[in-house]
């Protein structure tokens, strides 16, 4: 199986479309290609494309500034990271563990046949005698 073309259709307003329609004659391109373009940037970049300016983009140039951003983080910050998230995750293992254990708890309680008498229902019945301590 190759490689098969896949149709995108959305919608504008008016005056999206004309400035879309005058960069494709400025380019001298179709209004299909200036799509193509873009959504071909857009997947070489992995979603990390922003529509500037000529003349912002060349002003940029001089700065240095790349986009996206990049920052380099210390290896030890990456470490604790790390760290913390495999604590996380053997912390939700032991949840997981203790929901399990209530929960087979709960189905102890509910097979048990035994009736479980309350302190207070002893207390209004005439018939037992009464004791008291000392």
């Amino acid at each position: 199986m190759g490689n098969k073309n896949k149709t995108i259709s959305f919608r504008v307003n008016e005056d999206a479309f004309e400035t879309l329609r005058d960069i494709a004659e400025e380019r001298d391109i179709s209004l299909s290609a200036v799509f193509r373009d873009y959504v071909d940037t857009l997947v070489a970049h992995d979603g990390q494309v922003r529509v500037i300016p000529e003349a912002e983009l060349e002003s940029m140039g001089d700065s240095g500034e790349s986009f996206p951003p990049k920052i380099e983080v210390p290896k030890s910050f990456v470490r604790e990271h790390e760290r913390l998230e495999l604590e996380a995750d053997h912390l939700r293992e032991q949840l997981e563990e203790h929901k399990r254990y209530v929960n087979y708890l709960r189905e102890q309680l509910e097979d048990e046949d035994e009736d479980v008498i309350q302190l207070e229902d002893l207390d209004g019945e005439p018939d037992e005698p009464s004791f008291r301590l000392g």
